[in-house]
């Protein structure tokens, strides 16, 4: 069965009410394409909204700049394998060509449904946190040689009681 049905606005436009509520900067670049950067606590985060009509997708993609040398790529490669093993929605993937590592998720809205703020503000903010999460395991892969699992064992550990 094919439904006919008119979107009532764009996705985007969800989007960029939802920034300004929040005094968020953002550039429309396009109708159906939103950027921003947003400070974590480790990095700047690259943001990007699309709206992909042929899906009925709102894409997400949250990239920061990782210089990986030629050496260190497989094993970036190995830590992508355990942190996608651990993140429940989303995924990383690497970028090699523009040296960035990417965090992607999306927000079917078939049939005509259209995006809440609170979704938007949940899918932006996962996002952030996963990258917030394992920003360090990738530093610790391409910068102090540790292997992909004493990587993501340094940042997954967590301290019990108070000192």
């Amino acid at each position: 069965m094919e439904f006919d049905f008119e979107r009532q606005s764009n996705p985007v436009d969800m989007i960029e009410f939802v920034a300004s509520n929040n005094d968020w900067s953002f550039e429309r670049s396009g109708e159906d394409e939103l950027a921003m950067t947003v400070a974590g606590r480790w990095a700047d985060y690259q943001v990007s909204f699309s709206w992909m009509e042929e899906f009925e997708a709102l894409h997400l993609a949250v990239a920061f700049d990782l210089k990986i040398p030629d050496a260190r790529v497989n094993e970036v490669i190995r830590l992508l394998s355990h942190v996608n093993g651990q993140v429940l929605m989303g995924h990383f993937d690497l970028w090699r060509h523009e040296d960035v590592v990417i965090f992607r998720q999306s927000l079917l809205l078939a049939g005509g449904a259209e995006p809440t703020n609170r979704q938007v503000e949940v899918l932006l903010s996962s996002a952030v946190d996963a990258c917030e999460a394992y920003f360090q395991a990738f530093q610790f892969v391409v910068w102090s040689g540790m292997d992909a699992k004493s990587a993501m064992d340094a940042v997954l550990f967590e301290t019990a009681g108070e000192a």
